[in-house]
């Protein structure tokens, strides 16, 4: 019974953040028209009972990462979404591209790497005061370098490893990452719509990834799952 009204308190939520709504028929990925409750005004709507519970096998996922001291890489650059990505991400102390997601960050880590170093070493330097020694033009194109540094590896550099998985808000747009996931086995959590491949994912959320509230409210969800399992 308990359940039963916890589950039902979480299809209000997430219907009060609009995570029901989908793209247009047009639109839809043939593999999660089993998510499809109707259309509305030509939008599809999500299921959210079925929702519920792929949100509730995901969230246990997340809980034994978390228990196992993993870590989980947060990936979403979309403008409605790259904000609530990295705060999400920050509040619990884990990596995330929020920008853009540069090419090999999972398949050329060891090349990523270096890049996340040199980033670090300028940015000591800088703190330091050591680049006084160079001219004006040349701390200019340092900074340059800092700031490019910065907007592509900064939510990484405390990614020393291949993380244990990785969550995706929408694996349409981010598609090669997830090709990434996939080619090194790391399993990946998506919220995703009605246009994504759902079974390119190990974990999927069915839900509207393009509206801030939906996105806010799943981002919350996998966060406070993590801090649950992690106090544990």
């Amino acid at each position: 019974m308990t359940k039963t009204i916890e589950n039902h308190a979480l299809i209000t939520e997430m219907f009060a953040a609009g995570a029901h709504f989908g793209y247009s028929r047009s639109r839809r990925h043939p593999s999660a028209k089993k998510f499809i409750f109707g259309t509305k005004n030509g939008i599809e709507i999500m299921d959210l009972e079925k929702t519920s519970v792929e949100l509730t096998n995901a969230l246990e996922f997340v809980k034994t990462l978390a228990k196992g001291g993993k870590q989980i890489l947060f990936v979403g650059t979309k403008s409605e979404s790259k904000k609530l990505v990295e705060d999400g991400a920050v509040s619990i102390d884990m990596p995330f591209v929020a920008e853009r997601w540069v090419g090999g960050v999972l398949t050329n880590f060891s090349e990523i790497k270096k890049r996340v170093a040199l980033l670090e070493d300028l940015r000591a330097k800088k703190e330091k005061g050591e680049l006084a020694m160079y001219t004006k033009k040349e701390r200019s194109l340092i900074d340059k370098d800092i700031e490019r540094l910065e907007r592509n590896f900064a939510g990484i550099v405390s990614m020393k490893n291949t993380p244990a998985a990785m969550f995706v808000v929408d694996p349409r747009k981010e598609a090669i990452a997830i090709k990434e996931a996939q080619y090194l086995g790391v399993p990946v959590i998506a919220l995703a719509s009605s246009d994504c491949n759902l079974k390119e994912i190990d974990f999927p959320i069915p839900g509207n990834d393009s509206s801030v509230a939906s996105v806010s409210f799943f981002i919350a969800q996998v966060t406070a799952a993590f801090k649950a399992g992690r106090n544990v």
